[in-house]
């Protein structure tokens, strides 16, 4: 299992910024290691947010993605002590999901 995210949730306005560091490898399938011999792609497919439980977020992400990606977002109407959860899974079907409280 991977590490936690960071997740970072702060009103603003009418809503809350949330900013999300995933640690993540995200290989694409293309480099090789000092052998010669290719790497196997793994990467972050689909990304969800929810605010208290209600999918705000779906992301469809590829091999393009940096490792451990950062994301920030902003959610319309989220307040003080409102619960955001972050989750994705991968191409080889591992998933993580995280949640923070809105400050």
């Amino acid at each position: 299992m991977s590490d936690p995210m960071r997740i970072r949730a702060q009103v603003q306005g009418s809503g809350a910024v949330v900013r999300v560091l995933m640690s993540h490898e995200m290989e694409t399938g293309l480099r090789k290691d000092a052998a010669g011999k290719t790497i196997p792609a793994w990467h972050i497919t689909e990304v969800t947010a929810a605010l208290n439980g209600k999918t705000v977020l779906t992301a469809q992400w590829g091999t393009a993605i940096a490792k451990n990606p950062f994301t920030q977002f902003t959610v319309k109407g989220a307040k003080a002590g409102d619960k955001v959860s972050i989750g994705w899974v991968d191409n080889l079907g591992d998933k993580r999901t995280d949640e923070a409280t809105v400050a």
